[in-house]
């Protein structure tokens, strides 16, 4: 098998330095070797491409539990006010509350406790309503202004994985993948590891190029070789 040519991409020059400035630390979990070390997560575009608007979920479960609980009391106190106002007494509930607002102090551990869970759940709704949500869905770049693409960022891990494997020297390799970085642990069973992690810096960068993402995360490659059995 031949070895890889020296300077065949732009990521080898920009790995070697790296490694170079590294200072000495404990030894990485995959192997006992220094070129497996942690270093600095490798830019995989050049270019600026502008970052992709994040996909809103449409929060239909919380809404919709919203909306029952605010229909059934709104319901009820209406149904209660009507039967008053037809000379029928008012529900033993609505007696007992306003019997309750009546007499109860304000510090008393009752109320203190109603009014911190009323808060928490009016500060959960407030922030569903303004964050996005949906983070598994990686939003790509927009070609045509009337289309928006997304990619589900499992299905990017897996197609990172197979392009790893096809990696001379690798034997193994776990991806995780979040927004903004892609980390690669691989564990290789010949070749030198610098030489496997170059390769595997040039070719998932280029892979992260053509999944085509709005915001393309960095990449951090770690390579070693196979722990010792026994």
């Amino acid at each position: 098998m031949s070895e890889p040519q020296q300077g065949s991409g732009p990521d080898l020059t920009k790995a070697a330095p790296v490694m170079e400035a590294a200072a000495p630390g404990p030894e990485p979990e995959l192997g006992q070797s220094a070129s497996a070390a942690d270093y600095q997560p490798l830019p995989t575009l050049s270019g600026d491409d502008g970052g992709a608007p994040r996909f809103w979920s449409a929060r239909r479960v919380p809404a919709g539990l919203l909306a029952l609980l605010i229909l059934g009391g709104a319901g009820l106190l209406l149904y209660d006010i009507v039967a008053v106002r037809a000379d029928h007494p008012a529900m033993r509930w609505r007696r007992e509350l306003a019997r309750e607002l009546a007499e109860r102090p304000l510090d008393s551990t009752a109320v203190l406790a109603g009014a911190a869970a009323a808060a928490a759940i009016g500060l959960w709704l407030l922030v569903l309503a303004v964050t996005p949500g949906l983070r598994a869905v990686l939003p790509m770049r927009r070609t045509h202004d009337d289309v928006r693409a997304g990619l589900h960022r499992d299905a990017a891990a897996m197609v990172l994985r197979d392009r790893a494997m096809d990696v001379a020297g690798v034997r193994s390799v776990r991806v995780r993948m979040s927004r903004s970085k892609v980390e690669v642990r691989a564990v290789s069973h010949f070749r030198e590891l610098d030489d496997v992690r170059g390769d595997l810096d040039a070719t998932l960068a280029e892979t992260i190029r053509e999944l085509g993402l709005g915001s393309p995360p960095a990449l951090s490659v770690h390579v070693a070789r196979p722990g010792r059995k026994g």
